[in-house]
């Protein structure tokens, strides 16, 4: 099993990014899918889940509304759209196999910041 996770970086508060996550190994479109996030100094904290499908998906508290989850089965790739980005979302995000990010890539850094 193998997930690599892409498109962290800077941005400032009110910004945007889209995380993405390359899988292989499995079959993708037979598991349901996690992004989990790390802040410095924290545990790891569930953002986001969504079906094997595509057509369910879930989000924390603390994102829904800003975050939007999504997969492409036919590429083996998951994704995070995250706006109106706060520096609390600052963290290292991982795509995972299991809620509790158990099985999870190395993961992508997001620093929002001004």
């Amino acid at each position: 099993v193998q997930l690599v996770e892409s498109g962290g970086g800077l941005v400032q508060p009110g910004g945007s990014l889209r995380l993405s996550c390359a899988a292989s190994g499995f079959t993708f479109n037979s598991y349901w899918m996690y992004w989990v996030r790390q802040a410095p100094g924290k545990g790891l904290e569930w953002v986001s889940t969504i079906n094997a499908g595509g057509g369910i998906t879930y989000y924390a508290g603390s994102v829904k509304g800003r975050f939007t989850i999504s997969r492409d089965n036919a590429k083996n790739t998951l994704y995070l759209q995250m706006n109106s980005l706060i520096p609390d979302d600052t963290a290292l995000y991982y795509c995972a196999r299991d809620k509790l990010g158990a099985l999870r890539g190395k993961g992508t850094l997001v620093t929002v910041s001004s």
